[in-house]
């Protein structure tokens, strides 16, 4: 089911948006993840949380967890599926950074029209995944067979990037520091060492550098060249 960015405020929008995202990273979904995600206080986390319960778009599982409801899964990929096209359209087409694209993108996300979207997809060739390797809602993506953290590559054996997982995007720095450094989908590299502390040392192309331990264990990787 498509939906018109008119149908539902924007905040509805970016709530169905990060739910669904912290979902697809593995992580629990309560209100304190949102709060954290999206920069809200826990208060006003909660207040959408219950008018989105009104509106049909979640439901509160075990006392904590929240659950998007078919519909609010049908406005969160439609979210999510635009989001990723835009960042598509933006660094294939417009040349822009990471960063920059991922920005902008979080404006286009709501106002694309269906008549866009399917211009956009005509015009990028049907990608399946958005420039750090998160699959497009609706894309039929299939994530290779065999992936693992990073941080699960043995010291001198070879791997070749993924996925960037949402829940890095968001976090200040990361994608200049993995765009700058070349570790991105499709890229292959090798892990030379780990610290103590998980630090990998990595080299990708010609390019020694480190990788913190907590970002090392979520870049998503194929083991061997």
């Amino acid at each position: 089911m498509a939906y018109e960015p008119t149908e539902h405020h924007p905040a509805f929008e970016e709530y169905s948006e990060a739910i669904f995202e912290l979902g697809e990273d593995g992580v629990p979904v309560i209100q304190a993840r949102i709060s954290d995600r999206l920069e809200i206080s826990r208060q006003a986390v909660g207040e959408m949380i219950r008018r989105m319960e009104r509106e049909n778009l979640v439901e509160i599982a075990g006392g904590s967890e929240i659950i998007l409801t078919s519909e609010g899964e049908d406005l969160a990929r439609t979210i999510v599926r635009r989001h990723r096209l835009a960042e598509c359209f933006l660094t294939d087409v417009l040349g822009l950074n990471w960063t920059d694209a991922h920005n902008e993108a979080g404006r286009w996300e709501h106002v694309i029209s269906p008549l866009v979207e399917a211009a956009m997809l005509r015009a990028l060739g049907d990608p399946q995944t958005c420039p750090h390797g998160n699959p497009i809602p609706g894309s039929g993506y299939e994530e290779p067979q065999g992936t693992v953290g990073l941080s699960e590559i043995d010291a001198g054996d070879p791997f070749t990037v993924v996925r960037i997982p949402e829940e890095l995007e968001w976090e200040p720095g990361q994608l200049e520091f993995l765009e700058g450094t070349g570790l991105m989908p499709g890229r292959p590299g090798v892990v030379l060492s780990f610290a103590s502390d998980g630090t990998a040392t990595v080299k990708v192309g010609d390019n020694p550098f480190e990788v913190g331990g907590a970002t090392a264990k979520r870049i998503v990787v194929t083991p061997g060249t």
